[in-house]
């Protein structure tokens, strides 16, 4: 873990553990740091959170699902987010006997409540908390279900199963509503309506293939979709950028120009809201500025900032989420980060 200075890039500290990964695609974390006031939650791709000082590093307190809560690694190693609510740091962890989540107390590292059982290799969703049927629900998506919590106490207001092909359950839920979209690069997406208590299926992709002329509606690999006026634009699974009716699913449009310009498997950028407009930043290190609606893809500006320099895809990617404050653009490879300036 490094800490820079946002003007100079200077190191300030670094934070460093040994590990050995045992995992496919063994190229660095998964997970952004979580940071919460003075004090910054990491997890690691084999299963080491840390709890530090956000001012020199220092560690306060640390886990190891696997040690700790007998969880199984996931075949592309643990990539849920720690997500803080109030005094909890609640984490995907996957453990044993009821331990698939684990809320801990942010301060201490003890354990406020568990919940779930999951089995095999449960999944790579990062918990999220909404506001559902008028009552806030934490969302657990793991590999064979859509769970809603109480993340109070983490009892289960219901349980909706999805078998989850290859357990790529990577873009996080999003809300519009009553109603939480979900997709995954085989099996699709599903539109569920959600109460207090229950979940109802409105509709799914019929056909669990990611081949791009087999694809119906969404089947992104990572990249979380975002949902506006009614229609969701996200990443399919070979890099077209697609629009759907929210409430049925049918496809308006699609596009391959954001990206690599033609299909190629597992084609990826991340989607960030702004205003009135949205940034993507594509496996190719472009920074890109455009206009989404029903009825085109518009593009505005485009700016390569970094390398692809990752060949673990066949081809040199970057599949790392770029970060933003001050209206600066912080982005990394595996060999750099680099901070842009954007307030003009």
């Amino acid at each position: 873990m490094l800490c820079l200075d946002v003007k100079t890039g200077k190191e300030l500290w670094k934070q460093q553990y040994p590990v050995t990964y045992r995992v496919s695609y063994p190229a660095g974390p998964r997970c952004t740091p979580t940071v919460d006031g003075d004090r910054v939650y990491t997890l690691g791709a084999m299963g080491d959170l840390l709890c530090l000082d956000a001012k020199n590093g220092e560690i306060l307190w640390k886990k190891n699902f696997v040690k700790d809560f007998d969880a199984d690694i996931p075949v592309w190693g643990f990539s849920s987010h720690p997500l803080v609510d109030g005094d909890k740091l609640i984490c995907l962890v996957g453990g044993s006997e009821g331990r698939g989540v684990i809320a801990f107390d942010k301060k201490t590292g003890e354990v406020k409540w568990k919940s779930v059982t999951t089995r095999g290799d449960f999944g790579y969703g990062v918990p999220v908390i909404y506001e559902l049927g008028k009552v806030r629900q934490l969302i657990i998506w793991h590999s064979q279900a859509i769970v809603g919590l109480d993340p109070e106490t983490g009892k289960r207001l219901w349980n909706q199963p999805w078998e989850i092909r290859a357990a790529l359950t990577a873009p996080m839920p999003r809300a519009a509503g009553d109603k939480l979209f979900l997709t995954a690069f085989y099996n699709g997406g599903t539109l569920l309506d959600v109460s207090a208590d229950s979940a109802r299926v409105v509709w799914q992709s019929k056909k669990a293939s990611e081949m791009a002329a087999q694809t119906t509606e969404l089947h992104s690999i990572m990249s979380t979709p975002v949902i506006k006026d009614g229609h969701i634009y996200g990443v399919c699974s070979y890099g077209e950028l697609r629009c759907l009716k929210l409430d049925t699913g049918e496809r308006i449009w699609d596009t391959y120009k954001p990206i690599v310009g033609k299909p190629v498997r597992w084609g990826h950028a991340f989607i960030i809201p702004h205003e009135d407009r949205y940034v993507m930043f594509n496996e190719l290190g472009e920074l890109i500025f455009c206009k989404l609606s029903p009825e085109k893809y518009e593009e505005i500006s485009r700016l390569k900032i970094i390398e692809p320099t990752n060949v673990m895809a066949g081809r040199n990617v970057v599949w790392m989420h770029p970060a933003f404050a001050d209206k600066k653009c912080f982005a990394r490879n595996d060999k750099e980060i680099v901070c842009v300036d954007l307030a003009k």
